[in-house]
């Protein structure tokens, strides 16, 4: 990611962004643009879209996205994370910032990559909702499950190839391989 070089306020960055062709990210008062992804990123990023769909199917109570809605915390950040589940209502006032996900996902990109796993994380942290942080790799069946215990502490569960994954926050298991259909 690239950052603008000049300080924009969060109500500056959300006026510039709903008139933007490109999408931008911000953090702490820095706006960044987003890169475009590759055919197996948007790949993955459909199958467990789909593999979620079909599993929350009518929910009155969940609803899920994927990299078109903006999860933010406060005036810190606003993500657009690959996908990700809210089930609280007061998610359902604003149609473009969600601020209560349970679970959110992100396709590793090289570009992308260090940032999501490290400083993004971090920021995710803070949204008390968020059960589970899922990092997905597009280089080979690895999946990185980030998950909140009833303590607080994040721990972590690694899914390889042949491994049943289980997204306990929203009660789906499915396996790894689904998300890995049509890769090359």
């Amino acid at each position: 990611m690239i950052a603008v070089p000049h300080y924009i306020s969060p109500q500056e960055y959300l006026d510039i962004e709903r008139q933007s062709q490109i999408r931008h990210e911000y953090r702490r008062g820095l706006v960044y643009a987003m890169a475009g992804g590759t055919d197996n990123h948007d790949r993955i990023a459909l199958n467990l879209l789909t593999l979620i769909n079909l599993h929350l199917g009518d929910s009155k109570d969940c609803r899920f996205h994927s990299g078109n809605v903006k999860v933010h915390y406060k005036d810190d950040f606003y993500y657009y994370p690959d996908a990700f589940v809210t089930c609280d209502p007061r998610d359902r006032q604003d149609r473009y910032l969600k601020c209560y996900p349970k679970l959110i996902v992100e396709v590793l990109s090289s570009s992308t990559a260090t940032f999501d796993q490290g400083e993004k994380f971090k920021d995710y942290q803070l949204i008390e909702t968020l059960e589970e942080y899922v990092l997905i790799s597009q280089e080979r069946q690895l999946l990185e499950c980030r998950r909140r215990n009833a303590m607080g502490i994040w721990e972590t569960t690694i899914y390889e190839i042949g491994d049943l994954v289980t997204l306990q926050s929203i009660d789906l298991e499915f396996a790894i391989a689904d998300l890995y259909r049509g890769i090359d």
